[in-house]
């Protein structure tokens, strides 16, 4: 299993940003249009939207049409722990926590389920280095 961080040098990696939203005061915002911006294959995950930044978004990461590469995840802990049941679920397991979507519940939860996961690093300073 490759590391987080070596995903985001695959040409054809694809992210998922749980979390994406329109509002600029948002990292969910500012996240998904910095990987857009980069070249990434970016899939807007909102339950509550029907578009990211003029995007179709997904109400879930079941309604991507492709499961993608990484999770990356920008939402309380408590909204986490069900997204990461979802990746569980699909058998998704690279996953990136945003700070502040972790809690010791959820570092717990993708250790017993064997996730690869980088947690409490932020994926527009990972992805600026490796571009």
């Amino acid at each position: 299993m490759k590391d987080i961080l070596q995903l985001l040098e695959e040409p054809r990696t694809t992210v998922a940003v749980a979390g994406a939203t329109d509002n600029p005061s948002k990292y969910g915002s500012v996240i998904y249009r910095d990987l857009k911006l980069k070249g990434f294959t970016v899939y807007p995950v909102n339950p509550n939207r029907s578009t990211v930044d003029g995007d179709p978004s997904f109400k879930g990461l079941e309604d991507i049409p492709e499961p993608p590469t990484i999770v990356n995840i920008v939402v309380p802990p408590e909204v986490t722990s069900q997204i990461l049941q979802q990746c569980l679920d699909l058998g998704l397991t690279n996953v990136w926590l945003q700070p502040g979507a972790e809690s010791p519940a959820v570092l717990a939860f993708l250790q017993k389920n064997d996730f690869n996961y980088l947690a409490n690093a932020c994926i527009m300073v990972a992805s600026r280095l490796k571009a």
